[in-house]
């Protein structure tokens, strides 16, 4: 997912997201401590995603005050 594709997202609908990508990020570790996780990329992606909700919902923040 892209910047542009969440910056046309309501802040509503970014912080769904950014729960639902939390709760794939604490599965995603179980697996990796169990040994069953198949795409050992999809951590990292999911971390990035976080990262860029909070920055785009951090800058909102910002211009709004």
């Amino acid at each position: 997912m892209n910047a542009a594709d969440l910056r046309a997202k309501s802040a509503d609908e970014l912080k769904e997201q950014l729960l639902e990508l939390r709760k794939e990020a604490f599965n995603l570790r179980f697996q990796a401590a169990s040994g069953q996780l198949e795409n050992t990329a999809r951590p990292r992606q999911v971390r990035r995603d976080i990262a860029r909700i909070k920055t785009i919902l951090g800058q909102r923040k910002d211009a709004a005050a």
